[in-house]
């Protein structure tokens, strides 16, 4: 009996063999990529909902600095109020908002321009309130070509949510208008 029994356990185990350092390895990595990739996509889910949307309070251009024609293209330097409170578009899985302002105005050249005239990267919810009185743009508004005099322009701010883990998206409000001015000017004072 003791034979039979031992030759039954032979075969049984012979068949088996023992896993290598690297095949246990790889089971190891890849049971860890599976929890990872599980907690990213619970992290999605869970804030998939949220809406919380940002109070813009005033958006408005100030003033012209100058609108001047340099190498056959039309730049305009502004001046623009911003009072808006950013806390709200923040949850748990946000790293970071990129906040930025955007000019929108309509060319002979072109049926919509935009260009960024100014940006900010709000890190914590409790820097995500903007107060900005008289503001001069970081980045001139400046046109392909020569359109600018007498165009309307739309100022849109527009934040991006930037999370730790999840979709990218952008939401946007449009705000006030101004109409530029007709000739070019410069009332920017010289030192």
């Amino acid at each position: 009996k003791d034979a039979l029994l031992f030759t039954f356990l032979q075969v049984l185990f012979s068949s088996i063999e023992m896993h290598t350092v690297w095949v246990r390895l790889n089971a190891v990595v890849f049971f860890g990529l599976t929890v990872i990739v599980s907690l990213a996509v619970l992290t999605w889910v869970s804030t998939i909902s949220h809406q919380g949307f940002p109070t813009v309070d005033v958006l408005r251009v100030n003033s012209v600095k100058s609108l001047r024609s340099h190498s056959k293209k039309d730049v305009a330097v502004l001046t623009f109020d911003l009072h808006a409170d950013l806390a709200p578009a923040f949850d748990w899985n946000i790293k970071q908002l990129f906040v930025f302002v955007v000019a929108e105005y309509r060319s002979k050249t072109n049926p919509l321009n935009q260009v960024v005239i100014w940006d900010k990267i709000i890190e914590y919810p409790e820097d995500a309130k903007i107060d900005l009185d008289k503001a001069t743009v970081e980045y001139g508004l400046i046109d392909q070509g020569a359109d600018l005099r007498n165009t309307t322009i739309q100022l849109r701010l527009v934040w991006d949510h930037m999370p730790l883990t999840g979709r990218l998206f952008m939401e946007s409000v449009p705000t006030s208008t101004y109409r530029l001015p007709s000739q070019y000017t410069s009332d920017m004072k010289r030192r």
